[in-house]
């Protein structure tokens, strides 16, 4: 057979843009009191939209936080004409195809990221051809996931926004809260952390999210502190790239350590689960370049019996998420709702994974009114 006779179909377009999502106010966690980083105002993301020539479309997105949208965009647009003519359900080998075209930048980071959004919209555009949503395609264990906010717990909120927002979630069918710690003045964080437990009781879940602001001994102790609280996980306690470092605490301490959402490759991840440096494993597709390396990332955990809680974009991850065998949390953000038309729905602490086939979300016009640039190619 010659290479080719199998396909069905043929990608005709690309178009690539890029947006600026404005955040209701600046947000602020430890990576900004520490002096890290300055507030968070606005995500850039990128889109690709891929249609084929027999009128099939897929969209995926990649972001970034802060520096970098311009980056992805530019690698974005160097590699997009690639796409064209090849068979869209070759997805593995349009990845590896794309990731070898700007290997000298290098097969993580940026550009792996810029990937991503075209590996999504393909992924996309495979479930909808076989008109299943994404998780079906994949193959789902379970129709819901177990959801928890973390958009009303950062550390520019009052402790009393941050009760109240705690009060909210409960009410609206989310299933935990998650609140940001790792204050110079540790004290701070005792307090904010009683404060909110008092107030929430045994009525869902608890996690807390230190950003990487801790050393190892200041995350033994107040780990330590912080066992009174019973939390479901205390997250990034540690430097995104200390692997051994993690895997001491979570032997160390009775909390479950989540940890992940940072690292940008494969084989990052591998090295963290090999290590044993959590318990809850936090992969983020669009940073690691897309659905096809996470589905890697989501083998590894399996065998090693981890769980997971992909980190952000709830859009996406819920699919997989619900792919994942052993009992996952997906992150509840209501950021990006005005992107798209369509929305997500909870229900008993769970998230509700879409009827519709793909990933269940088109671009809003209020997405293409805060486009700042785009670039189409093929017919």
């Amino acid at each position: 057979m010659r290479r080719g006779e199998a396909s069905t179909d043929r990608i005709a377009s690309v178009r690539v843009s890029a947006a600026t999502l404005p955040l209701k106010g600046a947000i602020s966690d430890a990576k900004v009191l520490t002096g890290r980083q300055k507030p968070l105002r606005d995500v850039a993301f990128l889109f690709a939209e891929i249609r084929t020539e027999s009128g099939l479309e897929g969209v995926g997105f990649s972001y970034s936080k802060r520096k970098g949208g311009a980056g992805q965009f530019a690698h974005a647009r160097e590699v997009a004409p690639d796409l064209i003519g090849e068979d869209p359900s070759d997805i593995q080998r349009i990845w590896t195809k794309l990731v070898w075209a700007g290997a000298s930048v290098g097969r993580s980071g940026l550009a792996t990221q810029a990937i991503a959004a075209f590996d999504i919209a393909l992924w996309d555009l495979k479930a909808k051809r076989a008109g299943l949503p994404l998780a079906k395609l994949l193959g789902a264990h379970r129709d819901s996931v177990a959801c928890y906010n973390t958009s009303g717990g950062f550390l520019s909120s009052s402790i009393e926004e941050v009760i109240e927002n705690a009060h909210a979630t409960a009410a609206s069918g989310i299933g935990g809260v998650k609140i940001k710690v790792g204050q110079p003045d540790t004290r701070l964080d005792l307090r904010r952390v009683a404060a909110v437990k008092e107030a929430i009781g045994d009525r869902i879940d608890l996690m807390v999210d230190a950003n990487q602001q801790w050393n190892r001994s200041t995350a033994v102790r107040m780990g330590r502190a912080f066992e009174e609280f019973d939390l479901t996980w205390i997250e990034e306690p540690l430097d995104a790239y200390d692997a051994e470092g993690h895997a001491d605490l979570a032997r160390e301490l009775a909390t479950p350590i989540a940890t992940g959402e940072m690292l940008t490759s494969v084989a990052e991840h591998a090295e963290l689960i090999r290590r044993r440096g959590a318990d809850f494993i936090q992969p983020d597709a669009p940073r690691v370049g897309g659905i096809t390396p996470f589905l890697k990332i989501m083998a590894l955990g399996e065998a090693a019996h981890l769980r997971m809680a992909p980190h952000y974009v709830m859009e996406l991850h819920l699919h997989l998420a619900a792919a994942y065998e052993h009992d996952p949390w997906v992150e509840h953000f209501d950021w990006l709702e005005p992107l798209f038309n369509e929305r997500l729905e909870t229900e008993g602490g769970r998230m509700l994974v879409p009827a519709r086939p793909g990933i269940g979300v088109s671009l809003s016009d209020q997405a293409r009114a805060w486009t700042t640039a785009a670039e189409t190619f093929g017919a």
